[in-house]
């Protein structure tokens, strides 16, 4: 998709105040390990910017957070839409507490319907991103804890997640398979949280095209992009 056609969506979305993103979620969107200018939607932000185009970036995401939490978060803020995009990254810690599929089906819903209310409405201006796999990390390594066990609970996760998108008509970011290519080489100093480099592909490859699609009018925001 060309600059072009996404700078006549953004006209045609933000007849006045730039358009805001609202995103979502726990130390993957917070940028844990990294410069705050670093973090994706800060490197989202940038790249918007690169193309001559506004887009005004609102971060509510705390290291640690579930989904419970995280939506406790949202109801102290007081958060008002419409936002023009709503990102919703989370359930990573669900998973390390050793939750339920089910309980995080459910929390996860209630958030995704009230990430729709803030976007007005419109399922297709909210992007679900994928749960990255921590297994992989040194991290996990000198936790003793099984990587095999770890990527196949993020993957009935993360199936879950996809599941309760579609059935929204909500975007699904696949970032998951990205994380296990780049492995430990791309980790920030903690041996835990993505590196900036590992931020700035997961904008690249996916969460641009993605952002991209939702203000074009949506799309397949579901396939990767990008490589």
């Amino acid at each position: 998709m060309s600059a072009l056609v996404v700078a006549l969506a953004v006209v045609s979305l933000a007849q006045g105040p730039e358009p805001r993103l609202l995103a979502l979620g726990d130390s993957y969107t917070i940028g844990e390990g990294v410069a705050a200018e670093e973090r994706w939607p800060s490197q989202l932000e940038r790249a918007f910017a690169g193309e001559g185009l506004a887009l005004a970036v609102e971060v509510l995401a705390t290291t640690g957070w579930t989904t419970d939490e995280l939506a406790a978060a949202m109801a102290r803020r007081g958060l008002e839409g419409p936002y023009e995009l709503v990102t919703l990254g989370i359930g990573v810690n669900d998973q390390y507490r050793g939750r339920p599929p089910e309980a995080f089906r459910a929390g996860l819903a209630a958030l995704l319907g009230r990430a729709i209310e803030l976007a007005g409405g419109r399922a297709e201006r909210v992007l679900v991103l994928s749960i990255p796999d921590w297994g992989v990390t040194p991290f996990a390594a000198a936790s003793g804890r099984d990587p095999a066990r770890i990527a196949a609970e993020i993957d009935a996760f993360n199936a879950i997640a996809r599941a309760e998108a579609e059935a929204r008509g909500a975007a699904f970011v696949e970032l998951t398979a990205l994380s296990r290519e780049l492995g430990a080489g791309a980790l920030a100093a903690d041996g835990l949280h993505p590196s900036a480099a590992q931020y700035a592909l997961w904008v690249e490859r996916r969460i641009l095209p993605a952002v991209r699609r939702a203000l074009a009018g949506g799309g397949d925001a579901q396939r990767p992009a990008g490589r």
